[in-house]
């Protein structure tokens, strides 16, 4: 009984201090939100962040998902007792998942904006995210199990960190986009410094069974110095400037990567077919020209089996049919110039089977073939010649269209691992497509 007081007590008090809180300016009330951040740099050992990649892992995030938006009113419940969408099922989404004692208490999912876009886009305008330079990914599908929901952010925290090392080291992703009920858009504004799309809510979301809905962005390149702004002075455990940019937390595992690809796929279609069809009605419920979208991005004889038959006419649907990869390889041109040979560093971020593409900060020349030396990854260097045939400039930085001449070995061999490789093991391990 005395317990039971106290915990009376306890919600009673929280409840007049967010009702006081809420009285204030804006600007207070987020200072006030900010004091409140408890970021510890040295969680306990038995949490452990990584990417979601074996069956029980993605079960377990999608489990939480669905158990979480289910108590909040944002889907109704499904048989399969997960929540699971088209966007979980794309080489360019990344579940993130947060493990306690070996048991999943926290997932977080990345959808990278691909040939699907991101689910926000339907309701939220994003050409002005789009006019600037950098990759887009919604952070979506964010859950923590009831029983750490109240601790201080002991797993919350280090899944945003995890988040945001992983956008800016691994996932190649400049602006996150969010697209969160109203009631919760305050702490991305306070705490990490979102930025609404607009002012207005959109009060029927269908991606959340209509719940309302707020639409934000941040951009993580300016994201370091907003946070060293408000938070360098204050104590360690409320420093979310030094907890983002510059501890490191041994709890967080990073994926092992053989070349500079940028996303880490784990679906196997044996995953596919258990999460998509047998579990879940995602794949029957999809659109002609998903399916069409899935057939394209999935195109190889084991994928098709577990895809959803195409419809008659679906090879009528417009689609990109050359298949270009992410990547983010440093890489320099050399070339004969007035004054001898010129060397210009680039920065090669897509690889299609006849060409990729470049981002240099320096002007090209166009339609001369160079010495290109591409770095593929720590062990892996390619010799090839290139001709730039277009650019166009961003700001300080141009992208150019190149072909390719005769590329060596390594280049054939890592272009048709990308083409063959399904998930990041393979890429690991590409032994078997490199013949």
């Amino acid at each position: 009984m005395l317990k039971k007081l106290r915990l009376f007590a306890r919600r009673l008090v929280h409840q007049m201090m967010r009702k006081a809180i809420s009285w204030l300016p804006r600007s207070q009330r987020f200072r006030v939100f900010r004091s409140f951040a408890d970021c510890n740099p040295s969680p306990s050992r038995r949490l452990v962040l990584k990417i979601a990649e074996t069956r029980d892992e993605l079960e377990e995030c999608f489990s939480l998902l669905h158990d979480a938006y289910v108590e909040s009113g944002f889907m109704k419940p499904d048989p399969s007792g997960m929540r699971v969408t088209i966007y979980h099922a794309l080489p360019t989404t990344t579940t993130l998942c947060a493990k306690y004692d070996g048991q999943v208490v926290g997932t977080i999912s990345l959808i990278r904006e691909s040939a699907l876009g991101v689910p926000l886009q339907k309701i939220f305008d994003l050409s002005a995210v789009r006019e600037k330079e950098g990759q887009v990914a919604e952070v979506s599908a964010l859950a923590v199990h009831r029983d750490f929901r109240k601790t201080g952010g002991s797993i919350l925290f280090p899944l945003m960190k995890f988040m945001y090392e992983y956008c800016t080291t691994f996932f190649d992703t400049r602006h996150l986009v969010i697209a969160v009920n109203p009631s919760h858009i305050e702490m991305y504004e306070s705490l990490l410094f979102f930025q609404r799309l607009t002012e207005n809510v959109v009060e029927n979301y269908d991606f959340v069974n209509g719940a309302p809905a707020v639409g934000a962005t941040l951009d993580l390149k300016e994201a370091p110095e907003i946070f060293r702004k408000h938070y360098s002075s204050k104590p360690m455990r409320r420093n979310l400037y030094a907890y983002f940019t510059q501890v490191k937390l041994p709890n967080i595992e990073f994926p092992h990567r053989r070349f500079y690809t940028t996303n880490d796929p784990v679906l196997t279609p044996d995953l596919i077919d258990y999460f998509f069809n047998v579990r879940t009605d995602t794949f029957r419920n999809l659109s002609a020209r998903k399916k069409v979208l899935l057939h394209t991005i999935y195109d190889l004889p084991e994928y098709r089996s577990v895809l959803p038959e195409l419809s008659t006419g679906a090879d009528g649907i417009p689609i990109r049919r050359h298949e270009r990869f992410s990547v983010k390889c440093p890489a320099k041109i050399v070339f004969q110039g007035v004054q001898g040979d010129q060397e210009i560093p680039i920065e090669v971020i897509e690889v299609s089977r006849y060409g990729f593409q470049a981002r240099s900060h320096r002007p090209l020349p166009l339609n001369i073939w160079f010495d290109t030396i591409v770095q593929l990854g720590r062990s892996d260097t390619s010799h090839i010649r290139a001709l730039a045939l277009r650019g166009h400039n961003e700001g300080a930085d141009g992208f150019y269209g190149f072909s390719l001449g005769e590329p060596d070995l390594l280049w054939r061999k890592f272009v048709s691992a990308l083409y063959h490789s399904k998930t990041y093991a393979d890429l690991e391990t590409p032994t078997r497509f490199l013949h």
